[in-house]
């Protein structure tokens, strides 16, 4: 028996009394009623009981394993599904961005293609070429031009045409009062418009007109939208008037950087002209100093009888004639003078040539001249060819070799693909005279120095 249940013997038949069994009877019974509800209480069974209790259990423990494993595949399943969902929704959000980063890069390609044609322009422009809205003769009749179109703007301002408005507008019922705040508004709308077409004025370069009118006819887009309720607008007549302005001006800065450019060309022309003039008349006053000692010398020689001398003297006295009279040959032909090939193999490589011209009495003046400041290392002289016309010669040469030119903008830079050799073939066929120095191959002893 367990723990806590009273161990009882047994009655012996002789122990119970013979009269009186009935009740003991009752007693025994009512003691082993009470004995099995005690094991009921503490467990105790059959093993039919507890083989029929262990399958209810091992029954209901495979329904909660059978319910677990249709939990655990559910929740599989369930997974499986957020998953795909999840990686549906990613790939949906990348072909999103993969589509905005191609929408953006399409738009920055269009504006990198915008950069350059705008770089291109104003390099075109900065080297002498510009299409001209409105072409005028000089910066002058621009000016001029100009103060027309801001005398009219002005005019339209102060007769209410440039800008318009709904005068129909009441406030509280009052049209005096609608008239009033249509007029405001409208006169601050033309306040902004001008601002922003002054201010592109000011800062107007030539190859940002387009981008200028552009802005500016955005502006005027934008006060209409934004005066939409009161139907204020600038007017078009007044814009195209400030449109025009934009064009003008921008003619106008072209005109003055051209007419510039022309001036410093002039201006350097006219330097190496006076140059040349000062170095002929120095070599004059030389010349004429040196034929006065000659003369000199040559009456003294006379006078001692020295005929040897006399006839040397005057042999030399000749050549000094002779040197007078081409310089003043020289200094009352503007157009005689040297054409010179050189090359700067260190600042711009082989195949490279520059031909120019010079009226210096030593043409290598003005080719060390070149090579002082504005390139790295000094020319070296190819040829050399002195001519009555030396201007009409380059030109003919520049011609022949048009195609060869390396700027084929900026005529006045004077440079070639060409090689000394073929160069020289042009200008014995152009003057049929020998050159007075030829060397075909380039030195460069700077460069081949600093090289090693």
């Amino acid at each position: 028996m367990e723990q806590g249940i009273e161990q009882k013997t047994p009655q012996d038949p002789a122990d119970i009394p013979l009269f009186g069994a009935r009740k003991k009877a009752r007693s025994l019974a009512a003691e082993v009623s009470q004995l099995r509800d005690q094991l009921d209480r503490l467990g105790g069974l059959t093993m039919l009981e507890l083989e029929e209790r262990r399958r209810t259990l091992q029954s209901e423990i495979d329904e909660q394993r059978a319910g677990i494993e249709s939990e655990r595949q559910e929740a599989e399943v369930a997974l499986k599904q957020e998953r795909e969902q999840a990686r549906a929704s990613l790939d949906e959000e990348l072909g999103e961005r993969r589509a905005e980063t191609e929408v953006l890069e399409s738009r920055l390609t269009e504006l990198k293609s915008e950069v350059v044609t705008t770089e291109e322009r104003a390099l075109l422009q900065e080297a002498g070429v510009y299409e001209y809205k409105h072409p005028l003769d000089d910066s002058v009749q621009y000016k001029d031009a100009l103060k027309g179109v801001r005398d009219r703007a002005k005019e339209m301002t102060r007769g209410g045409r440039a800008v318009r408005g709904n005068t129909d507008w009441t406030v509280n019922g009052s049209s005096a009062k609608g008239r009033k705040m249509v007029s405001d508004f409208s006169k601050l709308m033309l306040r902004a418009y001008n601002a922003e077409a002054d201010n592109l004025v000011r800062g107007m370069k030539p190859y940002k007109l387009e981008a200028a009118v552009d802005r500016l006819t955005k502006v005027a887009a934008t006060i209409a939208r934004l005066g939409r309720t009161m139907d204020i607008h600038i007017a078009g007549p007044y814009h195209e008037l400030r449109v025009y302005e934009l064009e003008l001006t921008a003619d106008y800065r072209e005109k003055l950087a051209e007419e510039k450019e022309h001036e410093k060309a002039e201006r350097e022309r006219l330097r190496e002209e006076r140059r040349a003039q000062k170095e002929m008349e120095q070599e004059r006053k030389r010349l004429d100093k040196e034929r006065r000692h000659y003369l000199n010398s040559l009456e003294s020689l006379r006078a001692k009888g020295d005929a040897e001398a006399v006839a040397r003297l005057e042999d030399e006295l000749a050549e000094i004639d002779r040197a007078i009279e081409d310089v003043d040959y020289r200094a009352a032909n503007v157009r005689a003078g040297y054409v010179y090939v050189i090359s700067n193999l260190g600042s711009f490589g082989e195949g490279i040539v520059k031909i120019g011209l010079t009226r210096r009495l030593d043409p290598n003046e003005r080719v060390r001249e070149l090579g002082d400041a504005s390139v790295p290392f000094r020319f070296d002289t190819h040829a050399i060819l002195f001519s009555n016309d030396a201007v009409g010669l380059e030109n003919e040469l520049h011609e022949r070799l048009a195609n060869q030119r390396v700027n084929k903008v900026n005529l006045r830079r004077e440079f070639f693909r060409a090689t000394p050799a073929e160069v020289k073939a042009h200008l014995l066929d152009l003057a049929g005279a020998e050159l007075l120095s030829f060397e075909e191959m380039a030195e460069a002893v700077e460069f081949h120095e600093s090289s090693a």
